[in-house]
Parts: C-alpha cells; sequence; structure tokens
C-alpha cells in the first residue's frame, strides 16, 4: 500500500484551510494513510483533522536553508512508500524534501523556481483573482467542485472535557466567550485593547453567568493582562495567553459559546470547530480570508483606504478597527448565539 505526504502550510490559518484537501485526497486514496510533514505549530491542527493518519513534526525554520535537516528527514522518508507528495507552501524549500526522497508523483503551485522539483505542477492565480485559501488548495487533488466544503477539525474529547473541568473548577460559568485579541501578522489586524476590554465588560453585563476566556500566544501575554485589568469583571475574565498549547486553545475554543477575534489562525479555528463566532477585519480582505463557517459573522468597515494589507496602519489612525465600537460586535454577538 502506498501512502500519502503532505507538506503543510507554516501558518495556522492557512493549516485549517488545507482540510479539504486533505480530506478529499482520502477519499481519492482511500487504501492510503495520509501523513503530514509540518512544524510543532502547526502539528497541532493536523492532529484534529480527521483524514490525517501520521503526524512528522519537523521544527523548520522559516527562511533557513537546513540542508542536514531536510536531507535526514528525505532519508527517513524514503522508508516509506509514499506515492504522492502534495507540497502546499510555494517555496523552493518546501520542494526539496519530497523530491529527495524520491517521491514519484510531487504536485504543488508553480511558486519559487521549482520547475523539476514539482512534477504535477499547478499555475498560481494572479493576486486580483485569488480564490479563498481553501479552494486554491482544493484545486490541487483536481477536484474542480465550484462548492468548496468548509473546513472541519475535530478535537479529542477527552481533552476538551478536561478543559471544561478545569474552567468550571475556576469559575462555575454557565456561558464561556472567548477572546482572541492577537494577530501574529501585526498591529494593523488587532482590534484595539480598550475595545476589546469593553467587550468582555458588556458581555458580563449581559450574561452576569459567564466567563470570559482570553487565548493567544505568549507575545500576547501583556495584551491579555491588560484587557484583563481593564475591565470592570476581571475576577469573570481569564487570560490564558501563553498559557496553553495549542492543542489546549483549540479544545479550549471547542467548548466556547461564542468566539469574538482578530482576523488570525485561531479564528479559522473556531470556524472549522463550527463555533458561533464575530471575526473583525481590518487590514486584511474577508472575500480572501473569511471564517468559512454558517455561525460567522463578519465586522469589515471596507474604508478607501482597507485593504491595505500592512502590519502597521500606514496613515497612522487604523480606523478600519477603531471605529468599529464593541456594541456593533455585542449586537452581532446577541444575534449570532441566537
Amino acid at each position: 500500500m502506498a501512502n500519502i505526504l503532505i507538506i503543510a502550510p507554516n501558518w495556522i490559518g492557512d493549516a485549517v484551510m488545507a482540510e479539504p484537501l486533505i480530506t478529499e485526497v482520502k477519499k481519492q486514496h482511500p487504501d492510503s494513510e495520509i501523513h503530514v510533514l509540518a512544524t510543532p505549530w502547526v502539528a497541532s491542527v493536523m492532529r484534529a483533522i480527521p483524514a490525517v493518519s501520521q503526524i512528522i513534526s519537523a521544527d523548520l525554520k522559516h527562511g533557513l536553508l537546513q540542508w542536514a535537516e531536510r536531507k535526514k528527514l528525505a532519508d527517513h522518508l524514503k522508508k516509506t512508500n509514499y506515492s504522492h507528495a502534495y507540497i502546499l507552501p510555494n517555496s523552493l524549500k518546501s520542494a526539496l524534501i519530497p523530491w529527495m526522497a524520491n517521491i514519484p508523483v510531487r504536485v504543488g503551485y508553480k511558486g519559487e523556481m521549482r520547475w523539476g522539483l514539482i512534477n504535477r505542477l499547478f499555475k498560481n492565480p494572479s493576486k486580483s483573482h485569488r480564490p479563498p485559501m481553501s479552494s486554491h488548495y482544493l484545486a490541487l487533488s483536481g477536484n474542480k467542485s465550484a462548492e468548496v466544503p468548509h473546513p472541519h477539525l475535530a478535537v479529542n474529547t477527552d481533552l476538551s472535557d478536561s478543559i471544561r473541568n478545569k474552567l468550571q473548577a475556576i469559575y462555575p460559568y454557565q456561558q464561556l466567550f472567548v477572546l482572541c485579541p492577537g494577530a501574529e501578522y501585526g498591529p494593523a489586524k488587532q482590534w484595539p485593547t480598550e475595545h476589546f476590554a469593553k467587550i468582555a465588560e458588556l458581555i458580563v453585563t449581559q450574561h452576569p453567568d459567564s466567563l470570559i476566556l482570553i487565548l493567544g500566544s505568549k507575545k500576547e501575554a501583556a495584551l491579555g493582562e491588560q484587557i484583563k485589568q481593564l475591565s470592570q469583571h476581571s475576577h469573570q475574565v481569564l487570560n490564558w495567553c501563553g498559557e496553553t498549547s495549542l492543542d489546549e486553545a483549540i479544545a479550549s475554543i471547542s467548548v466556547a459559546d461564542a468566539v469574538i477575534s482578530n482576523d488570525s489562525g485561531l479564528m479559522h479555528i473556531a470556524a472549522a470547530l463550527g463555533r458561533p463566532q464575530v471575526a473583525i477585519f481590518g487590514s486584511s480582505d474577508p472575500r480572501h480570508t473569511p471564517p468559512l463557517s454558517s455561525k460567522a459573522t463578519i465586522h469589515w468597515l471596507h474604508l478607501e483606504c482597507s485593504p491595505c494589507f500592512k502590519r502597521n496602519c500606514p496613515l497612522g489612525h487604523t480606523k478600519c478597527l477603531m471605529d468599529i465600537s464593541p456594541k456593533d460586535i455585542l449586537n452581532s454577538l446577541s444575534t449570532t448565539t441566537q
């Protein structure tokens, strides 16, 4: 039996968007196992994709060739009988391992100088005609369906039960609201801290028996603490930024009654878990990276200067985020959770 190798994307949101492709490849090759080569931070997403049989974790650094590490991985992969490799990142480096491992069919987009490394080559769409990433990845399977299924993740029930019990022990809540105030790309995608603190206050006022859980990375720990301290109900606000693994963060989102987030990896995770959510967009474009869920509400002002796709507001005012009020988000939250 020949197996299939997936070279995973390096961003959490993109990893979520890869689920329809992985599921489709499994349907096309039902007797094959799907193995995924992923960085440690993306491996958590891959563990939540039911079609994935095995994850090969590789701590490959952005911008570094790491030839020796890649050669060692390729030699290891040669021992497994792979018939196909799907290379989802566009970089030359990401195509080296399947090529060195002599995997016969290597599928991917044209990307960065990859002739020969990829032998089933797809043309990249122009930036002005970019489809959503889930459609972009699914096309590599040859499936040309106009209707792309929404990404779906499944969480280990033991872990989600453990998280729920842990949270209930801290504060016996009736409803759990998760805030995701970070955005890896930069401040131009982050709703203001004061707005997040205000929405926490408004939620607790409207739902007195609720718990507000703030999730994010270690880099966002101070941001989470600031939101907690600015809230008038800080005893019902729990800052777990940097305190959980990504597996635990995914499990926490899975038991939430609703999620409020910026355009971020955790936004896509909430959508793929089918949680009611409100997603806030500033410098980025929800037409390209929307939360793919019928339970998602998007707030995007689409100002003349937006989307600019910048890390920092080039005009210095970030009106695309500042002008989205906490009351607007609360109204959408109430509608979303009905």
